[in-house]
């Protein structure tokens, strides 16, 4: 019988709340303010990553000689305010799915690549009493892909990496998951991600529940 997850850690952007469109609106109105173009391809390029490599981007593509600390600054003003006068809105399946996972009194943990401030203000609608912790993009010094905002997870949580679960929605995602030694469900949202050992695919977070979860924690042997 399989057993529940040590620890389930879960993304933000993209895999519990909608803001990869907010996140685009913000993106290309401040490159027009750097003077340059942004579509969707530009995006795509970045989702899963943090605000210290889009503005590095960003100042790259544009050619504009700006601070990345101002741009920083504009973006984080944008997303904050645009998040509290159009609400923050929920994939399908993630607050069900919050609600069953807490209720199994499994630690949980929000880790995002996204800012303190931007995370805060996703908080307030997602429901912050859901997470045991929360990780942010302020919280470590490399950011996904790289593996730190997990063992930072992980360690938090005082479980085994190999029995903690992480749902993720982006490729950079999936690999800081896995480079971290856990388990993960990717529910990819704007790129496809590839079936792997100790990862299944999930087309929505309504096709996720807690013993999906269990099964993921717990492989059968080979």
């Amino acid at each position: 019988m399989s057993e529940l997850p040590g620890a389930v850690f879960f993304d933000m952007d993209g895999l519990l709340v909608d803001t990869e469109k907010v996140w685009f609106e913000v993106e290309a109105e401040v490159m027009k303010r750097l003077g340059g173009s942004w579509g969707p391809e530009d995006q795509e390029h970045l989702v899963g990553g943090s605000l210290p490599s889009t503005v590095a981007y960003m100042l790259k593509t544009s050619g504009a000689d700006t601070e990345p600390a101002e741009v920083a600054s504009w973006m984080l003003a944008g997303m904050t305010a645009r998040l509290r006068e159009g609400g923050v809105e929920m994939m399908p399946g993630a607050a069900a799915l919050l609600r069953s996972v807490r209720a199994t009194g499994v630690p949980m943990a929000l880790v995002t690549s996204s800012a303190r401030a931007v995370a805060e203000v996703c908080l307030d609608a997602i429901g912050r009493h859901f997470f045991d912790h929360v990780v942010t993009g302020d919280d470590v010094s490399r950011t996904k892909p790289d593996p730190e905002p997990y063992r930072l997870a992980v360690a938090l949580a005082a479980v085994e990496a190999r029995r903690c679960v992480v749902l993720e929605d982006s490729p950079n995602g999936v690999t800081s998951a896995t480079a971290a030694g856990c388990r993960v469900v990717a529910v990819p949202s704007l790129l496809p991600i590839p079936p792997a050992p100790g990862r299944m695919i999930a087309g929505s977070l309504t096709q996720v529940d807690v013993a999906l979860l269990a099964r993921v924690a717990t492989p059968s042997e080979p």
